[in-house]
């Protein structure tokens, strides 16, 4: 992510909006386009964070997903259509990529995330956004990510709320602290069948696209290196409320 990236005509014109931000300018934009990164899971979450960072100009994207496309993921999947129904989610969500940005790059990784090969993965990006829907997936992410090096944006959803945060926990804060890390926040998961999945609970369509599209924006900030990442904040959102809160966590002293 160090040298320099020429912006086509085209693109100039595409990323006008952004370019004429002063915080991202051309060379934030020809950050973005350098920059590689790898989202998990190409569902609720996944769909936003997909599609707005490939409309922002990211030039790589992974995805990672081993499911396909059904019918009860379209009330919130929005990456995904009627004519997609069978296919895998990443082949679908890449089609729809290529359909927003032919200048971004998508690499598709038809799998589960697991022990043997997380790591590996991660490392082959500069940043990665956790869209996963179960809590050994989170951990195993978290885990990977912290020694790999690699920005995390973590982000999950239950109903009617969400949160979001930012995890670089090989770095340290102003103070000499070391940044927390996943398991500072979540020392250990919940006890099997405590918290019910999105089949059994449900959840709100449009909440996804809310929590997701928070994430894309913490990671177009980690990228092109502007404002307050979410580190050591955990964003929460209300959706029956119409409330944010902050609920600030540390690594221990």
């Amino acid at each position: 992510m160090n040298s320099p990236t020429v912006l086509s005509s085209e693109e100039l014109e595409r990323y006008a909006r952004h370019i004429v931000l002063p915080e991202i300018g051309g060379p934030g934009q020809q950050r973005l386009k350098r920059a590689r990164v790898l989202v998990i899971g190409a569902g609720g979450l996944g769909a936003p964070v997909l599609q707005y960072l490939a409309a922002a100009g990211v030039g790589t994207l992974g995805v990672i997903d081993d499911d396909t496309v059904s019918l009860s993921n379209l009330q919130r999947q929005v990456i995904h259509d009627t004519e997609a129904l069978g296919a895998a989610k990443t082949q679908s969500a890449a089609a729809a990529l290529r359909r927003i940005n032919p200048n971004t790059t998508v690499e598709t990784h038809e799998m589960r995330l697991d022990a043997a090969n997380a790591t590996g993965l991660v490392a082959a990006y500069d940043l990665v956004v956790d869209g996963s829907d179960n809590f050994e997936t989170r951990y195993l992410v978290a885990d990977a990510c912290a020694e790999a090096q690699r920005p995390l944006v973590h982000a999950a959803v239950g109903r009617f709320d969400g949160s979001v945060t930012v995890l670089k926990p090989y770095e340290t804060d102003a103070t000499g602290r070391r940044n927390p890390s996943y398991r500072d926040l979540f020392p250990e998961p919940p006890p099997a069948g405590l918290v019910p999945s999105c089949a059994e609970a449900g959840v709100l369509g449009a909440l996804t696209g809310v929590i997701g599209s928070l994430q894309a924006v913490e990671a177009i900030k980690l990228i092109t290196g502007i404002g307050e990442p979410l580190i050591g904040r955990l964003l929460l959102y209300d959706g029956l409320g119409a409330r944010f809160d902050i609920v600030r966590y540390k690594s221990p002293a």
